[in-house]
């Protein structure tokens, strides 16, 4: 996949079959649309261009708003759509000039000069250029004059789905990983370096990886513990992980804690990357670290069971 950070660094293409949108998650409704790109695109010989934008609009056009986390930072999108098998990524840099810009300047200058689309195939009710005042009957109308034909995936289509962007991160904050999960198709993900901690978790028989998230737009599932599997040196390991703010040693700030099961390596400022399988308990407070470290080993229990259940589901 040839991936363009600017729309100057794109070459105008013969076939172009194009989709637009924020793709965040790359869920079952955004694969429902990137199947159609790819159908479309090898009638007519042509080559899949999907545009997205970065940062997302919500964080340019309402910054007081800092609610918003995304379920991938911009490299795993990046990942997840290569995988999908597009051809071309441009990803535009929004900003306030260019959400300025009204949908005939979309048209023309990005969709027909920049690109030369032959085909667009948008999802149910997409809305583009400045106000959104762009939609699929807007585009109808001006087809002919510009060159491309247009194609909307019907709303029956994206009902029978009934995945949202919005679905899943609620999902994700209410620690329900299992639906989170069925909604993307794939294990929800974190990437992060391990820093270091205080080293309570080591004197309780639990050593932690501590996790910084750099990006700090990136969504965090909500607390308690979560059976998780951890990639490190290309290994996979089976892990339980920690989201919360430790009551019991009255912490106060929102930590993110691995315990790796057969792993005894220092890794400090190495990169982890943890896929998310299931949530085994809320967070709580309890009396004492003894009374904490009791609950420890039956999370460890719970989590072995949960990959042991796994494995027999493969079998």
């Amino acid at each position: 996949m040839k991936i363009y950070n600017s729309i100057h660094e794109f070459s105008s293409l013969p076939n172009a079959v194009v989709t637009i949108g924020t793709f965040d998650g790359v869920h079952f409704g955004h694969q429902k649309i990137i199947k159609r790109l790819k159908e479309v695109s090898e009638s007519i010989n042509g080559q899949t261009v999907i545009i997205t934008f970065f940062p997302h609009p919500r964080m340019i056009l309402h910054p007081e708003d800092n609610q918003l986390k995304l379920i991938n930072t911009l490299e795993e999108k990046i990942q997840l759509l290569d995988k999908a098998g597009i051809n071309h990524l441009l990803i535009i840099p929004f900003n306030r000039d260019f959400s300025n810009l009204t949908s005939l300047e979309f048209i023309d200058e990005i969709l027909v000069k920049a690109i030369g689309t032959k085909k667009l195939v948008i999802g149910y009710d997409h809305r583009f250029g400045k106000d959104r005042e762009g939609s699929f009957e807007h585009l109808k109308n001006v087809k002919g004059k510009h060159g491309f034909e247009v194609e909307e995936i019907p709303e029956q289509d994206v009902n029978d789905i009934a995945v949202s962007s919005t679905k899943i991160r609620k999902a994700l904050l209410s620690g329900d990983i299992t639906t989170a999960n069925s909604f993307l198709g794939y294990d929800f993900q974190l990437s992060g370096v391990v820093v270091k901690g205080d080293k309570i978790g080591r004197t309780l028989g639990y050593p932690t990886a501590n996790i910084f998230i750099p990006e700090n737009y990136k969504l965090i599932p909500g607390d308690g513990i979560y059976a998780v599997e951890v990639v490190h040196d290309n290994i996979n390991y089976q892990a339980m992980l920690y989201i919360g703010h430790r009551p019991t040693i009255n912490g106060m700030t929102r930590n993110i804690e691995v315990n790796m099961f057969n792993f005894d390596k220092e890794i400090y400022n190495e990169t982890l990357n943890i896929s998310f399988k299931s949530f085994i308990r809320p967070d709580q407070r309890f009396d004492s670290l003894e009374a904490l470290t009791q609950q420890l080993h039956k999370d460890k229990a719970a989590t072995l069971q949960f990959f042991a259940g796994q494995t027999q589901n493969k079998i």
